[in-house]
Parts: structure tokens; sequence; C-alpha cells
């Protein structure tokens, strides 16, 4: 249950957060992000794509791509909760699963995923990601590093 509170909450602070984005002026942004000392500035910028805008012309199939993955991690996590153990994969995929959703949450009813920052670092600036995105990546990466230690240990 612990899991699937995780989820939730992480998806539900995405959300309210690009709900406050949405709710200002277009006009007052880009800015920067009072206490970063300019490290992260904040935008509104809608991405009907993926990364990038990639297939934004195609929104059919990027709605059902998120689905897919996020109905297939879904049940990575509902066969893992069945088990002891496997904390750390439970949590990476909690993690993946709310950045997820939240941005599912998005594509399905504003037609649109709300980014709102950038890091202020070298190439980084161009990119605007929202907080689904980073818990999506932190999640990932996670479970990439628990799966290669799981590899290493089998040897």
């Amino acid at each position: 249950m612990v899991f699937i509170g995780l989820i939730i909450l992480l998806a539900a602070v995405d959300l309210c957060v690009k709900k406050v984005i949405e709710e200002q002026d277009d006009a007052s942004f880009p800015k920067e992000l009072e206490g970063t000392g300019g490290k992260i500035t904040l935008h509104k910028s809608h991405n009907p794509g993926f990364s990038f805008g990639v297939l934004k012309d195609q929104p059919m199939y990027v709605l059902m791509v998120p689905l897919a993955v996020a109905s297939f991690l879904g049940g990575m996590l509902v066969c893992l909760l069945q088990k002891k153990g496997h904390i750390t994969e439970k949590l990476a995929l909690s993690i993946t699963l709310g950045g997820a959703i939240s941005n599912l949450y998005d594509r399905i009813k504003r037609r649109y995923v709300v980014d709102y920052f950038s890091i202020q670092y070298g190439k980084l600036k161009k990119v605007i990601f929202n907080l689904g995105d980073m818990f999506i990546i932190v999640g990932a990466g996670i479970f990439m590093i628990s799966e290669i230690i799981r590899a290493i240990k089998e040897r």
C-alpha cells in the first residue's frame, strides 16, 4: 500500500505544480525560481509530443505509447507487490509510475504535457522539464542500477 500511496503522492505533487503554472499569465515567463541563484528557470511550456516535441503531429501515437508503457510498468509493480522483498524495484517502479501517470493525465485531459522548469547548466538550458519527467528519470535510474547490482551478484 505504501508504494501505491507514493505513486499517488508524486503524481499529485506534479499535477499541483502544473496547475499553479497553468494559472499564471504567459507573459510572466520565463522567470528565475527564487532561491536557486539563477540555476533554475521557470517556464510555461505546452508539449503535445514526446520529448522535444517529437511526433507532435501524431496525437494518438503520443497518447497510446505512454499508456501502454505505464500499463506494462503497473503490471510489473502489481506482480512484485505480491512478493516479499524487491523493495528497490518496487520503489523504482513507483517513482517512475508517479511521473508517468502525471504526464499521462496531461496527455488525456489537456492534449499536451505542461513542462515548467529548466536547469541553467550547459546544454540542459534548452530543455524544459516537469517533476514527472524527473520522477521517470530517477525511477528508471534506480531500477537500472538495481538490475546491474543484481546481475553482478549472480555472477
